[in-house]
């Protein structure tokens, strides 16, 4: 191999370089506080706007309700511990799920230590919620529903608009993390009824430390961090000018045209599934078949830990993950493949593959051929095969 097939765009995706043109003005002449009354803080502050508009436009959401942070987790975090610190008087109870990033998990888990009860919703074996069971877990005192979009490992798509109903119905704030969801399927937040969205430039071709919180007009929400009056008062901090140029170019370029690509990539993802599941005995898809994301394929190998296929694969020039990128250094099986009810010993053996527009026929032809011997090899090698 001359090249590397890069098959891990969940955890990152390349910089486009029309992307990092946009940057560059910003990174070199163009250096002014976007504060600064002078002519090179109003051309950023210009800049910026932009670049709130084209987040805005992407969303269908209005110009103000845009906030730029330094990536998801910070939008996380500063969705739930600020409606749940903001709203604590009507109620301190707040439904998630236990497939949740753990920028949503670990921040529902310090609340609880400041009194607030947190309901972890399950998911079915394809991973997704039931909807009857988030009817089921609201209460009087339920002041915040936080669902991601679409899962960061199994690529599982959750039936936002009807959640996004049932909470406007309810009176209950709605947060999502989209992270791993803008830029790969449509997301309308009027039309799905949004109150929050979580979102990262980096998952979609753009800059990495750069991010958005969509907080709809009228949500009540404290600030996260205090100094000047940036953001509009909300989030403190002189802004990454050329991190925010970046992902309003990154966003406005991956929206454009995301019917066909999302056709592309779901052609590609369907075949590759398929064949894998044909040539490898013991293969399993974890997730939905349909219901997910079109770049996404996660399977476990029956017999064999992921780690070491994704050694072999590197060696023969492939680049792919386990699981979440978060926790890639973790030796515990991924608790979201755990939360659709398979056993440890299977969970170990998870491979997550994450496609792009970029990615070809060839590459995963490539594969497909260098994948079926590598997992027979260390079946072999196996005790757990050996004790079937």
């Amino acid at each position: 191999m001359n090249r590397i097939i890069y098959l891990d765009n969940a955890a990152t995706t390349r910089l486009n370089p029309k992307v990092l043109d946009s940057m560059l003005p910003y990174l070199k002449e163009s250096y002014g506080n976007p504060s600064s009354i002078h002519f090179l803080g109003r051309e950023n502050k210009k800049a910026i706007d932009k670049a709130r508009e084209q987040v805005a436009k992407s969303l269908n959401a209005q110009f103000n309700e845009i906030f730029f942070t330094g990536g998801g987790s910070e939008s996380d975090n500063w969705a739930i511990k600020g409606v749940a610190f903001a709203n604590e008087s009507k109620g301190k109870h707040i439904i998630t799920t236990n497939i949740e990033h753990h920028a949503v998990l670990h921040t529902c888990k310090y609340l609880e230590k400041y009194g607030f009860e947190i309901t972890y919703l399950p998911v079915k074996s394809n991973g997704i919620i039931d909807i009857e069971d988030l009817k089921k877990a609201i209460r009087e005192d339920t002041i915040l529903i936080s669902v991601m979009f679409a899962n960061n490992e199994i690529g599982t798509i959750q039936p936002i608009k009807e959640i996004g109903e049932i909470a406007r119905e309810k009176g209950i704030y709605f947060h999502t993390d989209a992270v791993q969801a803008i830029g790969h399927i449509p997301i309308d937040v009027k039309e799905l009824n949004i109150d929050l969205l979580s979102l990262s430039a980096h998952k979609f071709n753009g800059p990495k430390g750069v991010g958005v919180l969509y907080i709809k007009s009228g949500v009540n929400i404290l600030s996260m961090i205090h100094g000047g009056g940036q953001e509009r008062g909300k989030r403190a901090g002189t802004e990454n000018v050329a991190g925010i140029v970046g992902l309003g170019e990154a966003i406005e370029i991956a929206t454009k045209d995301i019917e066909k690509k999302s056709k592309y990539l779901i052609t590609l993802r369907d075949r590759t599934i398929k064949e894998l599941i044909n040539r490898i005995p013991d293969t399993i898809l974890n997730g939905d078949p349909k219901k997910r994301l079109p770049g996404n394929i996660n399977v476990c190998f029956k017999y064999i830990e992921g780690e070491s296929i994704l050694l072999m694969l590197d060696m023969k020039g492939l680049a792919a993950s386990s699981g979440s990128a978060c926790t890639s250094g973790s030796l515990k099986p991924s608790h979201v493949l755990l939360a659709i009810g398979l056993p440890h010993e299977i969970a170990h053996g998870s491979l997550r593959l994450t496609l792009s527009e970029e990615t070809t026929d060839k590459d995963m032809e490539y594969l497909l051929e260098v994948l079926p011997p590598i997992v027979e090899n260390l079946r072999k090698m196996s005790p757990l095969i050996k004790n079937k």
